[in-house]
């Protein structure tokens, strides 16, 4: 089927209505929606396209976006840990190459003008349009006459009359047109959703983005399964994740990389838990490890507070120990305060050198600290 416009959906409302906008004027809409460890839901897409009439494909650019966020967000970070406007700026681009791909003439987005203070100011806007490289190609449905006329809507393939001037970040316009346009499916949320913007989830992505080596896409998935600890000893530091219900212990399963060693307690109710690169790890801190998680296994602990800890590599029995469950184990994350003033210190030091550089911006704490300590 013939493409006219690459529309991006986030899942949000904003986006959905840009795509109705231009199918409401005959035009041909492919909707792209784009997912990472961070973003997106793949699983929502045939939903979606049942309940509001569109096409949509999905997109995965976990290794892109994690790329980026390596080699540190020319742009910066947000109130916690969101690159929005290098995040927008990758999207696009990836529209882009769905644009060229289908034969399409233009790409959408459901953007308002002064809607998110970070990405959506006009300046910021333009400097999008800029480092993307389609000035010539996007539309922005519901802020158009907001904005000066771009490329693509003076060549005639939309009729700019009949596109919208929102701005600003009230949401009155656009529950008025989800009336209309969506009237029976029900009112999606304001975004799409985004875990780099809340403060738990930015805590776990930036310790892993600072204190592994080489962190990669599997490693963020682990962020955001079961429950998170860090251990700082000798100089190292100790990544740790245990489960809280059966679907944690099968995500931790699959997870599991070929350094890492698998925690479980044969026999009884108690949560698994992934050692990160624990071959690695000495014998006290994996009996560390287990004596935390088997804390946890409440059923267990009616009987007996004391099991057996198998620790498996690459489904292996590497060893085994008899540990008593205590949850007195120095496994805390740093605070939120904490993780916070290291962003601000690393926005700092991208301010005064104006532009990060590639590949030596984003600081190995853990390689930092151990430096000192020598």
């Amino acid at each position: 089927m013939p493409t006219d416009v690459i529309c991006l959906v986030s899942g949000g409302l904003d986006s959905f209505l840009s795509a109705k906008l231009l199918m409401e004027q005959g035009l041909s809409v492919l909707c792209v929606h784009m997912t990472s460890p961070f973003f997106g839901d793949a699983e929502q897409c045939t939903k979606w396209e049942n309940q509001y009439g569109l096409r949509i494909i999905h997109h995965d650019v976990s290794e892109a976006f994690v790329n980026m966020l390596r080699e540190g967000p020319k742009h910066g970070y947000g109130k916690t840990m969101n690159p929005c406007v290098d995040c927008k700026i990758l999207m696009l681009r990836e529209a882009k190459k769905f644009m060229e791909l289908h034969g399409a003439k233009a790409i959408a987005s459901g953007a308002v003008v002064g809607q998110r203070p970070m990405s959506q100011r006009r300046d910021v806007m333009n400097t999008i349009l800029r480092e993307a490289d389609v000035r010539h190609c996007l539309i922005r449905p519901l802020s158009a006459k907001a904005l000066d006329p771009t490329p693509v809507e003076k060549s005639g393939l939309v009729d700019r009359s009949r596109l919208l001037g929102i701005s600003g970040r009230g949401r009155k316009e656009q529950l008025s047109l989800a009336e209309k346009y969506l009237p029976f499916s029900g009112i999606p949320t304001p975004g799409g959703g985004c875990k780099l913007t809340e403060r738990e989830n930015a805590r776990r992505y930036w310790m892993v983005l600072t204190r592994e080596k080489e962190p990669s896409v599997k490693d963020f998935l682990l962020a955001n399964t079961a429950r998170q600890g860090w251990r700082i000893q000798g100089g190292n530091e100790f990544w740790l994740s245990f489960g809280r219900n059966k679907r944690d212990n099968e995500s931790l399963r699959l997870l599991q990389s070929e350094d890492d060693v698998l925690l479980r307690f044969p026999g009884i109710p108690a949560p698994l838990a992934l050692a990160r690169h624990g071959i690695k790890w000495p014998k006290d801190m994996l009996i560390s490890a287990a004596k935390l998680t088997l804390s946890y296994a409440i059923k267990a602990l009616k009987e007996s507070p004391k099991a057996t800890v198998v620790f498996d590599r690459g489904g292996e029995r590497h060893g085994e120990a008899c540990v008593l469950a205590d949850r007195n184990q120095l496994w805390e994350p740093p605070s939120w305060e904490c993780i916070r003033e290291e962003i601000r210190a690393w926005q700092k030091k991208v301010m005064e050198q104006k532009r990060p550089e590639r590949n030596g911006n984003i600081p190995h704490i853990a390689a930092e600290k151990s430096a000192d300590a020598t």
